[in-house]
Formats: structure tokens, sequence, C-alpha cells
């Protein structure tokens, strides 16, 4: 952590509340990808393209537990292990360097990089074979989101990829990871954590479902529109809550309230607000049905576990400075993603710290 803290301080500077009733269908573990049950969480499809062949990635070095670790239960090899931390991401095409710059970051900051596990959200074939020839003993397992279960509840955003299914697929991580995982940490795929994720997973939730960095000074209102503040019934969601935003890029859940309280669900009938309202209610995305069930209702996380906006304006393309403080957690969120700034030789300066953990192609 010593280089982190060397380089932050060189570049710093129709519902009034939802208590939603209907039911969520309760799936099985995602045990049953390997099944013939057609149920869509679990079916994989029939053809998907091999991104092995566009995506090589050099194989990363072996990181094994420090001698304080020996004492957890690594015998086991079940995901049902209570020893291990489990971390979930997702792989497509467009964002896969990024996610296994995420991997390799936590591996090599981890103090007992064999506890960790980590649980894939994919919405195609071909991934299980890249991550095993890249992390030879890696502990994971892949998990297919078939896009189908969100496609008709997406609302049009400022930015396409926003508008992607897997986006969606942190909604659906109770019912797509084992019920056995009680707790899980959710990450984007353009970060790199520089501490250790054992620090992050030990975050105390208390009486809430979800932890994460909470950013009250930020204008809260700019997330939905003008006819969700004007129409009390939409706005009263928020009465006696003093909502914050908050980035959904990282999140410690407790998966185990999420499965009590149908968080899905709950999530899901804003979604449908949205589509089916005459006027919309926000326009970011997967980010403010969030915000709508959770703002308020958060377990405050350090900021140092989520230095986001380093992808920078969404506009003029500006670089970023990290936010004062400590960093554990450095996000590209934005449209700006440090290896294709780094391909174009117009990186930010603040670029070079994912660079390293970068195992595409024969990059250094």
């Amino acid at each position: 952590m010593l280089w982190v803290m060397r380089f932050s301080g060189f570049f710093s500077a129709a519902m009034v509340m939802i208590v939603l009733s209907p039911s969520l269908q309760s799936f099985p573990p995602a045990e049953a990808i390997r099944s013939s049950d057609v149920d869509s969480y679990r079916r994989l499809p029939k053809s998907s393209s091999n991104p092995m062949g566009k995506l090589p990635f050099r194989r990363a070095p072996s990181f094994r537990n420090a001698d304080e670790c020996r004492s957890s239960e690594l015998g086991k090899s079940s995901v049902c292990d209570p020893s291990l931390v489990h971390v979930a991401i997702t792989l497509d095409g467009e964002y896969l360097r990024g996610s296994i710059a995420a991997v390799h970051s936590i591996l090599q900051h981890s103090k007992c990089p064999e506890s960790v596990f980590f649980h894939f959200l994919v919405s195609d074939n071909g991934f299980e074979a890249l991550v095993r020839s890249t992390f030879p003993e890696l502990k994971f397992k892949v998990y297919y989101f078939d896009p189908e279960i969100v496609r008709g509840l997406i609302s049009s955003s400022v930015r396409q990829a926003l508008e992607q299914p897997l986006n969606y697929a942190r909604n659906y991580l109770a019912d797509l990871l084992e019920s056995c995982v009680t707790r899980v940490i959710y990450l984007d795929s353009d970060l790199v954590v520089v501490d250790d994720i054992k620090k992050l997973w030990s975050t105390k939730l208390g009486s809430k479902t979800i932890g994460a960095p909470e950013y009250c000074h930020a204008n809260f209102t700019k997330y939905f529109t003008e006819h969700f503040w004007t129409n009390s019934v939409f706005s009263g969601v928020f009465s006696g809550r003093n909502p914050c935003y908050f980035n959904t890029g990282v999140m410690v859940i407790d998966l185990a309230k999420w499965r009590r309280f149908k968080y899905t669900r709950r999530i899901e009938q804003w979604m449908e607000i949205q589509k089916t309202s005459p006027n919309r209610i926000y326009e970011l995305g997967s980010l403010p049905p969030f915000l709508l069930v959770f703002a308020g209702r958060v377990a405050p996380i350090e900021h140092r576990w989520n230095q986001h906006g380093l992808g920078g304006d969404n506009v003029r393309g500006s670089c970023r400075d990290l936010h004062p403080g400590p960093v554990s957690l450095l996000h590209w969120s934005g449209s700006g993603k440090p290896w294709l700034r780094l391909d174009s030789r117009q990186p930010c300066p603040l670029d070079s710290l994912w660079a390293p953990f970068d195992l595409y192609g024969q990059s250094t």
C-alpha cells in the first residue's frame, strides 16, 4: 500500500413506499448449469463465439497464501467452504481485458489469494477455458446469465454500453449463486484493487443488505427526471430515507437478506414502471433502480474502496484525478477505459496505475 499512498499524494488534489409483495420465483443454484433444466438462469446457449481466439492473455504468476492463512479450510474445494472470500465479476468480450486485470490485481494484493473464490457471470460460452489458461490455480465458477431475463425491462440510456443486459446480472446474484454463498463482493470490470480484498470482505453491514461508499455531496436529484420528482407517488419513496448517491460497481452484498426480502423483484418493478410510465422517471441504465430500492439504506464503506470516475468526462474525454485520501481501489467508471487509451498512446496519467495488471498479449 505504500506505493498507493505515494501515488495518492501525488495525484490527489404508483407507490409511496416500495414494499413489493409479489414473490420472486425461487431458482436453484447455478450447480444446474450442467443439467438439462430449461430454466433460463441456467441454460447455456447452444452456440457462441470463442473469445479465446480474439483476446489471448499471458499466464499469470502463481499466488500463494501467507503462513497465517494456513489455518483456513483450504482443503475444501467446495464453493460452500466458509473460509472463502467470494467475488463476483462479469465477463464479456468488450470488457474482458479489464476483468482479467481486476482478478490479477486482487490476487496480487491478497494476503490469502488461495482463499478467494471468483464467480464469473457470462452471457457467452468460451470464457471458462480462457480463465483457466490465464489463472490455472484459480478457484472460480462460471454462471450463465440469459440476456432475455432483462431485455424487455431495459430502457434506452445516455450511453449504449449501459444498455447491455449483462450490466443487470448483478441484480440476480442471489438467484445465480449457490444458496450457501451468503455474502459476495460485486466488482465492475474497469477497476483494480490495490489492497487486501479481505479488508473489504470484512465490512460490517449491520442490519443493511448492501454496503458501498456513499457520496452525499452529489446532487441526488439529477439521477431522476423532473417527472419523477413532481410525482409525489414516485418521489415519496425516499421519504424519511436521506438518500445518497452510491456507485454500484463496488458493493458488499448480504445475499441471505437479499433473498429473504426479494430485492431482485423490487428492482424489476421499478424497471417495469420506467417502461410503462408515459414519461421516463430516469435516464441512466441500471443505477437508478438500485438507488430507488437502496439509497438511504446502505452501510457506508470508506471512499478508499471506490476511487471512481477515472474514466473521465463522457463528452470531453478529460482525465480525472484521484479524490483526496488513501486508495484501496481505482475505478475507471465513465466512458474512457485505460486499456483503450493506453493502446491509442493517449493515456491519462492514472492509466499507468492500471497497466501493471494487464495480462493481454505481449504487453508489459
